[in-house]
């Protein structure tokens, strides 16, 4: 089963356009999950433009009360993605999540838009797994299947974090292209590597219920999806209860 995370940032970035607090992110959050989502995403960036730090303790806070009511036959996650940096890592380990997706992300990037160079940079993120993983963190790493190599394999083997993120943008803009069959096998190989090594899979950016369910069944490992922007743009038509609903039918199905 794949679990549907949902990126809360586009809640964030509505309210911070007027300065108040319409639409309350947390009480929005809440529904989301009351209508069945796995988990809570979000991205504080240094510039605050959508999730502020302040944001962070109270949907921690709101997880953590979901988790407790047993109504609930399921546990909800809550993910923390970002670059990290001291401040992002400070904020994580003041108010630790279950998962933080660390990304490559320069402070002025719109979103995220690329995967780590595994090699390049594997002392400072096996430095930075190894510091989360003292608070008991699962620590994803943004990873980019069109440059993954043998070189990047063997540095995914040394780091052996908990997950990959599978950056899914290039599949998104190749759903509508005669290529999609081809690119697609490289999030596939990728996926399995990761498997035999024992790493948990999940994907994220520009998924939308168009491409999400050619995804999963090309990709069978995925575990997890984030998934914010189409989602809220959908919801806009569809209504957010439906909408998350209809993203749990793609997720659950057999």
């Amino acid at each position: 089963m794949t679990h549907l995370s949902v990126n809360v940032n586009k809640l964030a970035t509505l309210r911070n356009s007027r300065g108040k607090d319409n639409p309350n992110v947390a009480a929005l959050a809440h529904k989301i999950l009351k209508y069945g989502a796995h988990g809570i995403t979000i991205h504080p960036r240094p510039d605050e433009r959508h999730i502020r730090a302040a944001d962070v303790p109270v949907l921690r806070a709101l997880v953590q009360d979901y988790n407790g009511d047993r109504d609930h036959n399921h546990s909800i996650e809550f993910n923390i993605e970002g670059y990290p940096s001291k401040d992002f890592l400070r904020l994580v380990e003041k108010y630790p999540p279950h998962q933080a997706t660390l990304v490559p992300d320069p402070p002025d990037a719109i979103t995220s838009n690329a995967g780590w160079d595994l090699v390049k940079n594997r002392d400072f993120l096996g430095g930075v797994i190894e510091r989360l993983r003292k608070s008991n963190i699962r620590v994803s790493l943004f990873v980019e299947p069109a440059k993954f190599d043998g070189a990047q394999e063997a540095a995914l083997r040394a780091l052996k974090p908990g997950c990959i993120e599978l950056y899914t943008e290039a599949f998104a803009d190749a759903f509508v292209r005669p290529d999609r069959d081809v690119v697609t096998r490289d999030y596939a190989r990728v996926a399995k590597v990761a498997e035999e090594l024992g790493i948990g899979v999940n994907a994220g950016h520009d998924l939308s219920q168009a491409n999400l369910g050619y995804l999963l069944r090309s990709v069978p490992q995925i575990k997890e999806v984030s998934i914010g922007h189409a989602l809220i743009c959908e919801a806009l038509e569809q209504g957010l209860e439906s909408t998350v609903k209809k993203y749990l039918a793609i997720v659950l199905k057999p």
